[in-house]
């Protein structure tokens, strides 16, 4: 069963996050907190949704996804942050379901496209998104700011005196 992640959930989500960081063998720590993927999916301002499926009413995996937009084709998308099956239910069809029904929910909510990131040192994943007809992008190199760099070009972006700034 997929059904729609509940705040009850937070806990697991935490939890699986940090063990599909471990799985993947991610680089660096995972340092959101239990209440941080609380607050980004049923804070007052949501960023986020995640759906959850259940094996004999036990969480077994889940998806993470949140809302884009495509300037090129004018039209809304779906970003899948996180996928994960737990590895006793690795095999079962999870995955593919939870894939299927982010591909409905894109569909039903007029997405021109659901897309998502895989280290390149994931080859079973890569294996099973590739059998799924799915495509990598030659043509998008992934860009990132964080830390120092992020707070730097920021700060050169706050307003002086006799500039006005306007968001």
């Amino acid at each position: 069963m997929i059904r729609p992640a509940e705040p009850a959930d937070a806990e697991v989500l935490h939890r699986f996050i940090v063990e599909l960081a471990e799985a993947e063998e991610f680089p660096g720590a995972v340092t959101a907190q239990q209440q941080d993927v609380a607050e980004a999916l049923f804070g007052p301002r949501p960023v986020a949704e995640a759906v959850v499926a259940t094996v004999d009413g036990e969480p077994a995996a889940f998806a993470l996804y949140y809302p884009t937009y495509s300037t090129i084709v004018g039209r809304p998308g779906l970003h899948l942050e996180d996928l994960y099956v737990r590895a006793e239910h690795r095999g079962s069809g999870l995955g593919r379901l939870l894939l299927a029904h982010l591909a409905d929910l894109a569909v039903q909510r007029g997405c021109a496209r659901l897309e998502w990131w895989v280290l390149r040192t994931n080859d079973p994943a890569l294996r099973f998104y590739r059998r799924l007809h799915a495509r990598g992008l030659d043509e998008i190199e992934v860009m990132r700011l964080d830390g120092e760099p992020l707070r730097t070009l920021a700060a050169a972006g706050r307003p002086t005196a006799g500039v006005e700034h306007r968001s």
